[in-house]
């Protein structure tokens, strides 16, 4: 810029150019300042100044001896950036930051409290801590008191705590249990079911042992169980469980408490005979004693009089039942055991088990792997069916390729030694070779191999506490050689006795030719690990580090529904616990319901649903009068006469039925119901020849057949013909022979896509029609979308009438199946589906 006056020239200077004379004057910048050329873009260099560097550089010995500047030159530049823009917490990564962590130092871990504490603002630093005043010392709990205290009206399992951080709690049966987990698993835990493993902590479930000669123990069995099914004699050998349901005494088939499972304690075979033999050996030394020892050596090698221990394991929402039942049923036993032989006195010691024994439920196709992977076996077992067994375990395609119900029973060191897990990988044979592998490998359950010291009540105090705790595996593991190698069981530590019981859930097969267009699902196998208390936790680290998926309660019951079986209490109606379980979900949706809006809740008037929160089944069975103030206008009219069997039907009084609603469970219910025109005197007949079977009195002196008749209700399978999917508490409905005919022709259109005639009506306009309240015949106790299947699914219950007339309907228009009509409580569209009996 040139000056404006004259004289400027010798002014001062201005910054710019104050700044270049002081460049040029810096140490080793005066010759680079005076080759340089004036210019804003161009600089030279003199290579003058490098004649005193050396030619080469070695970078690495470069970089090694600035190391340390280079270090905290990174540090500073980090710290700096830290400091500026996050905080102590927010250096941490997701998982271990908490809410609390931005006002509270002992929230982030040690290595960054002094920074945080820095970062806080003093006057909450000043106010927190010292708020609350400290409890003497007296007055201070521990933390096992405290958690005593928080269990003063419900039970803790073992896995609680670990339970409690990762899954959804609630009460139930007097236990605070793990409903769901919190993330998203609804699917997940479904896949791991079919292709993977899952586990479940069923330790809430009740053991109770009997212990007493064989003959009285299953006479008392006999009285209090189901009749129908052959397995309760075919079990006492112990090598496989028998699952059946328990009633009260001498009441079948009414009084359904709930299923059961029956583990008979395995008969050591060899250790009898040589007892016996060193017995009568004894007595035939002995003078003047020989009929005495005869008349109990007879007793000792006679199998009935042996003294045996039998495990009844049950839900805990049935456990005081259960337990009621069989003390009736076991002074019974005696009672007529005394009268017949006075001379031999038995007895029958019952004890609670409940909090000794813990069992975990793994299912899906790898738990054979899993098992394999988690458990060592506690030295060489000299069974030989047991090393065939266990040899096969890892090369299981599925659980269900072994005997149903099998036992087996075994010794394991502590599986924290082997602590982390590998799963076992199956072997696969040769193809020439892999047909003669399952014949040579199968395993048949015999009492031998279900032995096991589980049994004993010494062993099983001894083990209520592990000798070690984590700490000292840990410091063990510390001290090895070669950091991560397993750590080698020694004699003093533990060994645990085990049991594995093979479990399966499967539907039974269709109980008629008709059903094959039904359900088609395939089961889910697994096993039951049952264990001594104590060692939950232990069993629990390895098996979730394996991959398995834990299961709640939700997912538990979903097993159930997708194998198309029934699941206590939920699928049980008529029982006590099932009725205490609908009562609490009553209140719970009515609850809810009331507090919504009335604009965004259904209207159950406008929709013509009689009962929305529970069944009504005395209603659905004609025992009390339909509620009147329904509208039933939409209904359909009959232009056609019924059935006329069906019609001049004598149906009881309900005023004069003093029995309850009772359902009719177990495998011979599809051959008692196989005779569509079974009249209530056949019906008695055929109960009574089953409770023969079992020495009971018949029921013809104190019931009324036609009562028996009216009262009962069976489980069916709903499968939807088309779309739809019924929900919780939905409506079954029959239909006559002329509204069957319309849905049979309109579904036909439909699949084979031809048109609709102007004249006939479409499935749409049927399902718009609103069914009469009378017609209902039943509810849905679990609906939903089947994951398994892609379509909706159902279980439910009918009566026991209007299923035989259903099936003379279906007979009569040549239906492919009963066919009922499903409404959901809160819809106004009805749908049409497909019914079988559940029990086969």
């Amino acid at each position: 810029m040139p000056p404006k006056r004259k004289g400027d020239e010798c002014s001062e200077l201005n910054a710019r150019e104050r700044k270049k004379l002081k460049v040029a004057d810096a140490p080793g910048h005066g010759d680079q300042a005076a080759n340089a050329t004036p210019g804003p873009s161009k600089t030279t260099i003199s290579f003058d100044l490098m004649k005193g560097l050396p030619t080469t550089l070695d970078v690495e010995r470069f970089t090694e001896a600035r190391a340390y500047e280079i270090d905290a030159m990174e540090r500073a530049i980090k710290s700096a950036k830290d400091s500026s823009t996050h905080r102590a917490w927010q250096t941490l990564p997701r998982h271990l930051r908490r809410r609390a962590a931005s006002h509270n130092v002992r929230r982030v871990p040690l290595r960054l409290r002094e920074k945080a504490r820095a970062e806080m603002d003093p006057a909450k630093r000043k106010t927190h801590g010292g708020a609350r005043p400290k409890r003497g010392k007296a007055k201070q709990m521990t933390r096992t008191e405290s958690f005593l205290k928080r269990q003063s009206d419900k039970a803790w399992l073992e896995t609680h705590i670990w339970h409690a951080k990762r899954t959804k709690m609630e009460n139930m049966w007097g236990y605070r249990l793990s409903v769901t987990p919190t993330e998203k698993a609804f699917r997940p835990s479904h896949r791991a079911s079919v292709h993977g493993s899952i586990l479940h902590d069923a330790s809430y479930y009740a053991t109770i042992e009997l212990k007493g000669p064989q003959s009285v123990l299953l006479a008392t069995l006999e009285t209090c169980c189901d009749p129908q099914g052959s397995g309760l004699k075919q079990c006492t050998s112990g090598s496989r469980t028998c699952d059946t349901h328990m009633y009260e005494h001498n009441r079948w088939p009414l009084g359904l408490i709930g299923p059961v499972t029956i583990i008979w304690q395995p008969l050591a075979l060899d250790s009898t005979a040589s007892e016996a033999k060193t017995e009568s050996k004894r007595s035939r030394k002995g003078r003047g004693k020989g009929k005495q020892e005869v008349t109990n050596d007879a007793a000792v090698l006679d199998p009935s009089s042996q003294a045996r221990v039998v495990w009844v394991r049950a839900h805990p929402a049935v456990f005081e039942n259960v337990f009621e039942a069989l003390k009736k049923s076991a002074s019974h036993a005696l009672h007529v055991n005394k009268s017949n032989s006075p001379s031999a006195p038995f007895q029958v010691e019952m004890n609670d088990l409940r909090g000794s024994i813990n069992a975990f439920e793994i299912m899906g196709p790898k738990s054979s792997q899993v098992i394999k992977g988690i458990l060592s076996l506690a030295g060489d077992d000299e069974r030989e069916d047991f090393k065939k067994f266990w040899k096969l375990l890892s090369d299981l395609q599925t659980p269900g390729n072994v005997p149903r119900r099998m036992i087996i029973g075994f010794k394991v060191v502590d599986p924290r030694l082997k602590f982390p897990p590998q799963n076992a990988k199956p072997s696969y044979p040769d193809t020439p070779n892999s047909s003669a592998a399952p014949v040579s490998n199968l395993v048949f359950p015999t009492s031998l191999t279900a032995s096991s010291d589980i049994w004993d009540e010494n062993e099983r105090d001894r083990l209520k506490k592990p000798k070690y705790k984590k700490k000292d595996l840990d410091e063990r593991r510390s001290k090895l050689t070669i950091p991560g190698t397993k750590l080698r069981a020694l004699r003093q530590d533990d060994r645990i006795p085990v049991m594995l019981v093979q479990r399966s859930l499967e539907a039974c097969p269709p109980s008629s030719p008709s059903s094959s267009v039904l359900d088609k699902a395939q089961g889910i196998h697994g096993w039951t690990l049952l264990f001594p208390a104590g060692w939950s936790m232990a069993f629990l680290s390895s098996l979730v580090y394996t991959g398995t998926r834990i299961a709640g309660q939700r997912e538990r019951m979903k097993q159930y529904f997708e194998a198309g079986i029934a699941a206590f209490p939920r699928d049980y109606p008529t029982s006590r616990a099932c009725e205490v379980a609908s009562e609490e979900r009553a209140v719970q949706e009515r609850e809810k319901w009331e507090r919504t809006p009335p604009a965004k809740r259904a209207n159950w008037e406008k929709l013509g649903t009689r009962s929305p929160w529970r069944g009504d089944w005395d209603i659905v069975l004609g025992l009390e009068p339909v509620q009147q103030g329904v509208d039933t206008s939409a209904r359909l009219v009959t232009t056609q006469r019924e059935d006329p069997s069906a019609a001049n039907e004598v149906q009881p009084d309900p005023s004069k039925t003093s029995l309850r609603p009772w359902l009719l469970r177990g495998p011979k219910v599809p051959s008692i119901l196989s005779n569509p025109s079974l009249d209530p005197p056949s019906f008695l007949n055929q109960i009574n020849k089953l409770r023969e079977r079992h020495h009971m009195a018949p029921l013809d002196g104190d019931m009324d057949a036609a009562q028996l008749w009216q009262t009962a209700l069976t489980m069916v399978r709903v499968k939807m013909v088309g779309r739809g999917v019924p929900n919780d508490l939905a409506s079954i409905y029959k239909m006559n022979d002329i509204e069957a005919r319309k849905w049979l022709s309109a579904i036909c259109r439909s699949a084979s896509g031809r048109t609709n005639d102007a004249e006939t009506p479409t499935e749409q306009e049927l399902g718009d029609m609103r069914p009469a309240q009378e017609d209902i015949i039943g509810y849905i106790t679990t609906g939903d979308v089947s994951l398994s299947r892609g379509e909706g699914f159902a279980l439910g219950a009918i009566s026991v009438v209007q299923y035989l007339m259903l099936r003379k309907q279906a007979q009569r228009l040549a239906q492919p199946a009963v066919t009922v009509k499903i409404r959901n409580r809160d819809a106004t569209v009805s749908r049409a589906a497909y019914l079988e009996l559940l029990d086969a």
